[in-house]
């Protein structure tokens, strides 16, 4: 395979932490990401403006989702990526677990709903007119329905890596954006339901969310066995590294699947906890409005239970 179209990842130096962390923009990352704060901050800014609250933890959870897509396409990590499977495998975990969690947990969709104007009553269809026309379409409950998701989720490792495609996309520049878009966007149309947090066209039940990403993680942790395991390299872009890194190409690979591996645990348990915090939200809430409701009729059903009671005693008798 021909690595000329890279030009400057063809001689790296060995991989050290300080070089994989060196700044190293990738335009269309870089300019994604900005675009996605200041959209995500004007937001903020104009609820702020008319009086409404929004609260300070999902802009927090938003800034870290966008930070850790910068951290893996705007750093050396991205050129390292390009000769070194293991690093590679970092970019594709971060990217396609851990960025769109931290990037649902700030509710973008909630927050536009809420900061974009309304149309006027003699103009046609606003921006959020727009939006909610997309979040009702059938499109979009096709691609986040768990019968799409999760089969999209295993073929997006399987069907890349064990076929030629990722290496006819790693060729170029184009082609290696339009893989990491690809595994950004699978990620958050699977955790989109699961998480909950944002209004969509599905509203699974706690139970189902668990499942649901349950579903998806075995296939994601035999994947990153195949790799350890495996006795010679199997992607064709990682099997002859530059002598300048000093790498072995089967075991970059081995470390690639030990990546992979480990890294199906960590969002498991982040959404889990995140799970498992509303679902005892939604129980204070409940018993809430069930107090409030006491409150309001005197206690009608304990007064009802008691003479009910009563009426048993006196039959007993």
């Amino acid at each position: 395979m021909d690595h000329s179209g890279h030009g400057m990842t063809m001689d790296l130096p060995p991989f050290t932490l300080g070089r994989g962390l060196a700044y190293s923009p990738d335009t269309f990352f870089l300019v994604g990401c900005l675009v996605a704060l200041a959209l995500y901050g004007w937001g903020v800014v104009r609820l702020r403006r008319r009086g409404d609250s929004w609260p300070v933890g999902r802009t927090v959870f938003f800034t870290l989702g966008v930070l850790s897509i910068a951290l893996v396409m705007c750093t050396g990590l991205n050129d390292y990526g390009m000769v070194m499977f293991s690093v590679h495998m970092v970019q594709h975990m971060v990217i396609s677990m851990l960025s769109p969690i931290l990037l649902l947990l700030g509710a973008p969709v909630t927050l536009a709903l809420r900061a974009l104007p309304v149309a006027g009553r003699d103009r046609g269809k606003g921006p959020r007119e727009l939006l909610l026309m997309l979040l009702h379409s059938r499109y979009l409950r096709v691609i986040t329905h768990p019968a799409f998701t999760i089969p999209m989720f295993i073929a997006s490792l399987y069907g890349l890596y064990f076929t030629p495609l990722f290496d006819f996309l790693m060729e170029s520049r184009p082609g290696h954006i339009t893989m990491m878009v690809h595994f950004l966007a699978v990620g958050l149309v699977f955790f989109w339901p699961i998480m909950g947090v944002d209004p969509g066209p599905h509203r699974p039940g706690y139970v189902m969310r668990m499942l649901e990403l349950f579903a998806g993680m075995p296939f994601h942790a035999f994947f990153g066995i195949a790799l350890m395991m495996a006795s010679q390299p199997m992607v064709g872009t990682y099997m002859n590294p530059s002598a300048s890194l000093g790498i072995d190409a089967l075991s970059d690979q081995n470390a690639a699947g030990g990546i992979a591996w480990a890294f199906s645990e960590i969002p498991s348990v982040v959404v889990l906890v995140a799970l498992l915090y509303q679902w005892y939200r939604s129980e204070q809430r409940v018993a809430k409005r069930a107090d409030r409701a006491a409150d309001r009729d005197g206690d009608k059903e304990l007064a009802a239970y008691n003479a009910y009671l009563a009426s048993l005693q006196g039959r007993a008798r």
